[in-house]
């Protein structure tokens, strides 16, 4: 197949886009990614990539509105690029969930298209809170009487986005009903998924995908204390000062930190820390505990690897997820952040063996996956 991958810049959804793209080169099939121009310089073996026409904000846009950055870029996204989609002919679009225009533009030339989650799957469920909310299914006649007051409390913000949806889908030539993509690839593990009784047909757990965006390896430092990989989120929603927290909380405690991340600050580390720009795969296989922000990409790398976690949350979708990892037995979850909190979060995780066992329980969910080439495949089958 010709697959045209279509992903924002942000490193939680253009990781798994390229992660993905090297799945289908690998397969023989020939990936071309539209992305943003921070990844446009990799050397992918079998991978073309492309600018992603039409990031740029307007004047007119208002990022503060969510449904317009939503819905409204994704429609501009789709018109800008059209002309590079219609010159290329993939068999099959693959658009990640933030960028929408990648399934609109495919629309718009007959093409079929499935949609990427780089996360477990967020659209709502008539059995489970509002997403993001971090509760767990309510049980009995309370909790699901509280499920059903919280999600008539979003049930207005919901249709209000079907709105903008349809408004910005008019505006380029498409119909106001969505009809969705063709299939659903729900990249995350099945530990970090729940139980629903509406799951949409064509949605697929294909696991976490997962790419290194660095050879180089960080080696820890000396001694034979307790290794603890600190990954801050590479989201805006991140909460800030989490490196002075562990600084602050670790420090001396004879523990080993590794702060690795795409982009470490330049400021002095103490004894007993070593930052930089490093594989975090191969610190997994030594970590005795990771330290982050809650993102899907950083959580369910650690799972995979069964290493557990201390996760200190910000916004976004990062509540969801620590919940759903604290629930699961493999994290636990410090907010608001302080440093002696942290202090006692790493101290319980590394002290109580059932963490560890949890988080290689997680990983074993991974057994349970299909793969994603097939499910792509089987989408672009019946059109031959």
């Amino acid at each position: 197949m010709r697959v045209a991958v279509v992903a924002g810049p942000d490193a939680g959804h253009a990781i798994p886009a390229i992660a993905l793209s090297l799945r289908l080169a690998e397969a023989g099939d020939e990936p071309v990614l539209f992305t943003g121009e921070r990844w446009l310089g990799l050397d992918l073996d079998g991978v073309t990539l492309a600018p992603l026409a039409g990031l740029a904000p307007r004047p007119e846009d208002d990022d503060a509105d969510a449904g317009a950055r939503i819905h409204a870029r994704a429609a501009h996204i789709a018109s800008e690029m059209l002309p590079g989609l219609s010159a290329l002919l993939p068999d099959l679009v693959v658009s990640d969930v933030l960028t929408a225009g990648g399934g609109m533009a495919a629309e718009r030339l007959g093409i079929p298209w499935v949609e990427l989650s780089p996360h477990p799957l967020y659209l709502p469920s008539r059995g489970l809170p509002p997403i993001g909310s971090g509760l767990a299914a309510g049980t009995g006649l309370r909790g699901r009487a509280r499920d059903t007051v919280l999600r008539a409390a979003t049930a207005r913000s919901i249709r209000q986005g079907e709105r903008e949806r349809s408004a910005a889908r008019v505006g380029i030539g498409l119909a106001a009903r969505d009809p969705g993509p063709a299939a659903r690839l729900v990249a995350t593990l099945p530990a970090l998924e729940v139980p629903r009784p509406d799951w949409p047909a064509g949605a697929h757990v294909v696991g976490p995908l997962l790419w290194e965006p660095t050879g180089h390896v960080l080696a820890p430092p000396s001694g034979d204390g307790p290794l603890v990989m600190v990954a801050p989120s590479t989201a805006a929603t991140g909460v800030p000062g989490l490196l002075d927290a562990v600084c602050t909380g670790l420090g001396g405690s004879g523990m080993r930190i590794v702060v690795a991340m795409l982009e470490p600050p330049e400021r002095d580390w103490p004894d007993g820390v070593v930052a930089g720009h490093g594989r975090q795969d191969l610190l997994l296989e030594q970590a005795d505990v990771v330290v982050c922000g809650g993102g899907h990409g950083m959580l369910a790398k650690a799972l995979r690897a069964g290493v557990p976690a201390v996760v200190v949350p910000g916004g976004g979708d990062q509540w969801e997820l620590a919940n759903r990892a604290a629930r699961q037995g493999s994290a636990v979850v410090v907010r608001p952040l302080d440093s002696d909190a942290l202090r006692a979060a790493v101290d319980t995780v590394l002290t109580e063996p059932r963490f560890t066992r949890a988080a290689r329980l997680a990983a074993a969910t991974a057994t349970q996956v299909e793969d994603p080439v097939t499910v792509c495949r089987s989408v672009v089958a019946p059109m031959r």
